[in-house]
């Protein structure tokens, strides 16, 4: 019989890259820990680490029965942990995940402040995290909901992704910029500057999506010499770094003086918000979401088209 023991120590050798590393994580004797393995690749009739003196390598089967183990184990500490609040008389504490790029000014912060007071034994723990992440946080179970900025580059057939709103997007430029005083922009117009973010090969969202209608007008940004994710992008534009192409919300936001925010002219040049949510997610999130939609429809936030 396969124990969540041997799955935690099978997982804890994997991520430590070792069993002597393993050992003094999981504060077990090193032989036991080695026990524990021999016993589980017995039941499972199948070997999952080939061990060469000091070092091991996962098999095919050894690297699938990591990544479905460590998904079980983040499921059962999840459900540990919420029946622990439950049982402190709260209904359960959702974390939730946003993009940089999706600040929570109005009407999503307000309006999660007016669905807390609704669900008042909900709590939420809030993070930033970019698109891809969020997504594979709450797919593995170890976020609750996202609120994300499309594109997301991987397929995750076990999420279920609710459009939440269209954006204009707006170049940032410092202030002393050619382009400052200029109401609108093309995008042409901005295909000899430096931009200070640049997308991730890994990551979809915002910079992924400039990258992309640049090259639709034919150029890719040019990198400046500092760049940055979205947190403190706006700081490297005040000084001077570059540009940047960014969601009207973060210039609404923007306390520097030092940056202007000319539109961009184009008229298929927007952002997309979607929440993210598991498909299976309990019903405690999926009534909050809801209520959190309804919120911001009733907020004024029109639906998108054919939501």
């Amino acid at each position: 019989m396969i124990s969540i023991r041997q799955l935690r120590y099978f997982v804890g050798i994997v991520e430590a890259r070792g069993y002597t590393r393993a050992a003094e994580r999981l504060y077990v004797a090193q032989s036991a820990l080695s026990r524990q393995i021999k016993e589980l690749e017995a039941d499972l009739d199948v070997v999952l680490l080939r061990r060469e003196a000091k070092q091991f390598e996962l098999t095919d089967a050894g690297q699938d029965f990591y990544e479905r183990s460590r998904k079980i184990l983040l499921d059962l500490d999840r459900a540990v942990s919420q029946a622990r609040t439950i049982g402190r008389g709260e209904h359960g504490a959702l974390r939730l995940l946003h993009s940089s790029s999706v600040p929570l000014s109005a009407p999503l912060g307000p309006t999660l402040n007016a669905v807390l007071a609704a669900f008042p034994g909900i709590s939420l723990e809030i993070s930033q995290a970019p698109s891809e992440y969020q997504a594979r946080e709450i797919e593995e179970g170890s976020a609750d909901i996202g609120l994300a900025r499309l594109p997301i580059l991987r397929a995750n057939p076990n999420l279920e992704s609710t459009l939440l709103y269209r954006e204009r997007l707006v170049a940032a430029v410092p202030a002393s910029h050619r382009l400052a005083q200029r109401a609108e922009v093309e995008i042409a117009e901005l295909r000899d500057e430096f931009f200070v973010t640049v997308p991730h090969r890994d990551r979809g969202g915002l910079s992924y999506l400039v990258a992309e209608r640049c090259i639709a007008h034919g150029f890719y940004p040019r990198v400046a010499r500092a760049t940055s994710r979205k947190n403190s992008l706006l700081s490297l534009v005040n000084a001077g770094f570059g540009i940047a192409v960014v969601p009207q919300s973060m210039a609404s936001i923007s306390l520097s003086a030092g940056v202007s925010f000319p539109a961009v002219k184009d008229a298929d040049f927007h952002s997309e918000v979607a929440l993210l949510r598991r498909r299976d997610a309990p019903a405690m999130v999926s009534q909050f979401v809801e209520a959190f939609i309804e919120g911001l429809r009733a907020a004024g936030l029109p639906a998108p088209d054919g939501d």
